[in-house]
Formats: structure tokens, sequence, C-alpha cells
């Protein structure tokens, strides 16, 4: 298939799901690592196509959502200070902090600006020599070999008012832990395809090795039944694999040469998941070579201890063991224009993917 219309084809879709039910024998349970499988899986409602036997589970793959509440406090602080510009992805200014988001930051007089790659903040720093620059780095190994991509480019350029918080954070630690946390019984998962342009299929051996069944896939909703369908098969096969539905894209090895300037400018280092806690080694920081770009060096700023808001689950619902529904502030305190918690900010958000479609789902 070439057209994106093929993907969402809802003769074969069916199809696809009539196979599923069809040999699906054992009940299992699939985690989505992606944001973006869980907005699909929502919108197509894909979840109602298929058997009572097969339960799909929403995972910690929106960076968005995963980003802690200290983190955003840090950037909204930093916001504040004269002559500083804080840049970052338009999803971020949304999400709420202890005290305030990036947004309301903005209308109070913050300069908070929306960039589309981080280039754009490098740019930024260029046409403003006179003032600092700090680039809020979120993501994970998609969206990280540009942020190194983008200190190189600064420390090429000699600029002196460009740095980065680096809240980036990588998807092998964050699978063990939830493998290892013994909270939920995972028989595979629905690996996140952007993310495997870049890290191929490492990432999810270990899983494999611990008869986690892997496909790698894409986002269309084809794809993704697909990937539940190739899913199903090892499964019932007594198989434990790691496969490729998405080939039209990933590769075995990935993109070594995205690795390898990700890398350079960045070391692994223990990492908070917002409603999740610290995971050792799952989290990005820039390295000592590179520390005049680590925002984190250039300002001396001390934060309070952040608190959840009351009642929100979505540390839960980010490890799979609750649903949006199960929230007690879910469609009634908590909605996409007056978020609570973070699952509710983003597009890929489980809670806002949920509270969008529920009801009228379809392909």
């Amino acid at each position: 298939m070439k057209h994106r219309s093929e993907y969402r084809n809802p003769l074969l879709a069916g199809a696809i799901a009539d196979r599923i039910n069809r040999i699906s024998r054992k009940p299992c349970s699939f985690m989505e690592f992606c944001g973006g499988h869980t907005l699909t899986i929502a919108r197509h409602g894909i979840g109602s196509m298929l058997s009572e036997r097969i339960n799909l589970l929403s995972g910690p793959g929106c960076p968005v959502c995963v980003t802690p509440m200290e983190e955003v406090d840090l950037m909204s602080a930093l916001a504040g200070l004269p002559d500083v510009i804080v840049a970052t992805y338009g999803d971020m200014l949304r999400v709420p902090g202890s005290k305030a988001s990036l947004l309301e930051r903005r209308a109070e007089g913050a300069d908070v600006r929306v960039v589309y790659s981080s280039y754009d903040a490098v740019e930024l720093a260029m046409s403003n020599p006179h003032r600092q620059v700090v680039f809020f780095g979120i993501g994970f190994e998609t969206t990280a070999p540009a942020t190194a991509a983008a200190v190189l480019k600064a420390s090429s350029l000699g600029l002196e008012n460009f740095s980065v918080i680096s809240a980036h954070k990588t998807t092998p630690p964050i699978i063990a832990a939830l493998l290892s946390s013994g909270e939920m019984r995972l028989d595979g998962l629905v690996c996140p395809g952007h993310v495997s342009v870049i890290t191929g299929v490492a990432p999810y051996r270990q899983a494999a090795a611990q008869g986690v069944s892997c496909v790698i896939t894409g986002f269309e909703p084809v794809d993704i039944l697909q990937a539940v369908l190739m899913l199903v098969e090892q499964v019932e096969q007594g198989r434990s694999e790691v496969e490729i539905q998405y080939s039209r894209t990933v590769r075995d090895e990935g993109n070594p040469r995205a690795l390898r300037i990700m890398e350079r400018v960045f070391a692994p280092v223990a990492s908070n998941w917002r409603g999740i806690g610290v995971v050792p080694g799952s989290g990005l920081e820039v390295r000592e070579q590179y520390c005049a770009f680590n925002a984190r060096n250039r300002f001396d700023i001390t934060l309070p201890e952040t608190d959840e808001p009351a009642g929100c689950i979505c540390g839960r619902i980010l490890r799979g063991a609750a649903s949006p529904a199960d929230c007690p502030l879910f469609a009634g305190r908590c909605t996409p224009t007056s978020p609570v918690g973070a699952c509710m900010v983003s597009s890929e958000g489980a809670c806002q993917a949920h509270f969008r479609f529920r009801g009228h789902a379809r392909l």
C-alpha cells in the first residue's frame, strides 16, 4: 500500500479485525506505548472492533504527559527572568505546573515562544543577541537527536545566549520498569513507530526475552490492526519476538547517525516521570563537554517540591493500570479546555483522546 486512504480503508480494517477475532483464543493485554497510537485507537474505535479477549492499554508514550511538574515550574521561573526568552513546542504551553502553565505565564507578560524545531530556537538566539534563549527540549529518542543537533550548532557558532533544559526521556528503561513492577500482566507491546525510526529494534529485545511479544507499527488504523494481528499470532503460537509492521519506515538498526549525535551530546541520568516516579537511566542530560549550553548550570533557581493535583490519577493511567473513565475528575473538573492532569493536555494524551472520541469514534 502506498496511500493514506488505503491504510484507512474500512473494508480492509474490518477484514483484519475479523481475522484477529477468529484466531484469538487466549485473553491478551497489549499496551500501546506511543501517544500517537493512543489517539488513533480512540479516534477510529479500534478497541470496539476487537474481541473482549483483547485488552488494549495506554502506556507512558506521550512526552507531554510524562514531563514532570517540576520541569514546568522550572521553565515558568526562567520565563519570569528579565531578558530571557523561553522556547518550546506548542503542546507544552498548556501543561499545568504547580502554580501556572507556560501559557498563563505568557499571558502575564513572560516571553514564551512556540517553535517548530530546535533549530528555530537557535535562530531565535542569533536574532536576539542581547537576550538569553532557553529551549525546553521534551520527547523521546524521536526528538532528542534534534535537540542535540541544536546544541552542536550553537557550539559551532559560539553562541553564548543559547541553552537547553533537557526533559528528554528514553524508552528501554521505562519499558523495563513497567515489566518489572508486577502491577499488571502484559502479553505484548504495540511499539512506537517514530521512536523506532531512530532506535531500531534494540529497545524491545529485553521485553521479548521476558516473554512479551513486540510489534513496531505505524499510526494509521490498518497499521495498528495489523500489529494487533501479528501480536495475537505470536501469542497463539507461543512466540515472543520483535517484529516490524512499519517496514516502510523502520529498519532493524534504526538511524545510527541520529543515535551518535544524541549520545555525543547527552548522557543517561535518572529521570522523574510525571505520575510514575524516578526511573534510573531513563533521562538525558547535557554532557559536561557541552555544559555551557545546559541551562541548569547557567541559571541559579531553587524551586519548592511539587505535588500532583488531588484526585488526579494520570500516573495510573500512564502505567496502564487505569483508564481515563476511572478518574473522578475526568470530563468534570478535568477537560481539554481546563485540564487538571497532563494526560488531558496533549492531543496524544489518553484522557484527551478518550474525551474527544468517546461514543463517536469511527474509521
